[in-house]
């Protein structure tokens, strides 16, 4: 079997895989099936282990890191999530809230396998795999910060739930809001880390490849930025003691920041990022 039959099988089994374990979790959480929670952990991992092997295989196939086009890159931000989310479940101990999350996963790996092409000719560049592993730590950078996010928005809606009184089924489910917390912190310093290495990948790599490479570019400039914002944020954390709910709604709004200049910044001013 060569690896593009390979390749093809395993984009139209990994849906039903994240369907599966999106299922589970969602039973576990709104269903309380004690049962599942031995085996929701492990089946996390194998089907990481099967995603990254889909992109190893897609690789040797087409002779490029799936990097190429926006569905390719849905592909790796599907498998960030769930690494990011499993790395977080792993140090805390928490697997009620996977169901959140990798639900984001499944919606990122179904529409890439719906919409993915086959490039054959691309720029010489994009073969390259140490820019394969510097995109793919700022994806896992960016999408652990996102998740930091997501758990200060939980935390909020515990917040408004126990202070209301209204002891629904999220107070019942969901983790106490100092652990929310952690899971918060925990994905923000990991996100952190990733970024650091992606950027110093990209400071030392980048210049040797685009002869129009420039330290002012706008994306550059913007993660160093955001770097600097994180690095600031989890100083005051450590130094400041800063926590509880205002800590929350801050990460919120540098996560909008982060989302809203992004944003702009690919759609404007991408600059020899764009990798056309």
């Amino acid at each position: 079997m060569d690896f593009n039959v390979l390749a093809n099988i395993f984009l139209i089994l990994l849906p039903f895989l994240y369907a599966g374990l999106v299922a589970a979790y969602a039973v576990s959480f709104f269903g309380n099936v004690t049962s599942l929670e031995r085996i929701k952990t492990p089946a996390c991992v194998a089907i990481i282990v099967i995603h990254l092997t889909y992109l190893g295989v897609r690789t040797a196939a087409f002779d490029h890191p799936p990097i190429t086009s926006v569905f390719e890159i849905m592909t790796v931000l599907a498998l960030c999530i769930a690494i990011a989310y499993v790395y977080i479940e792993m140090k805390t101990g928490v697997s009620n809230t996977g169901f959140f999350i990798l639900l984001l996963a499944l919606v990122f790996q179904s529409t890439s396998s719906l919409f993915i092409k086959d490039l054959i000719k691309i720029p010489e560049y994009l073969h390259s795999l140490v820019l394969g592993f510097h995109v793919s730590a700022a994806l896992l950078g960016y999408t652990a910060i996102s998740l930091s996010a997501a758990y200060g928005f939980l935390y909020l809606m515990l917040y408004s739930e126990i202070k209301s009184s209204r002891f629904g089924l999220i107070y019942a489910r969901l983790p106490s809001l100092e652990t929310l917390e952690m899971m918060s912190h925990k994905a923000e310093v990991f996100g952190f880390f990733m970024l650091s290495i992606a950027i110093t990948v990209g400071l030392f790599w980048l210049p040797r490849v685009f002869q129009d490479f420039s330290y002012l570019d706008p994306k550059l400039v913007g993660s160093l930025v955001i770097w600097f914002l994180y690095a600031v944020g989890l100083g005051a954390k450590r130094r400041l003691g800063l926590q509880g709910r205002k800590m929350m709604i801050l990460s919120l709004v540098a996560f909008g920041f982060v989302f809203l200049s992004m944003t702009v910044i690919n759609l404007y001013m991408s600059g020899f990022h764009s990798f056309h």
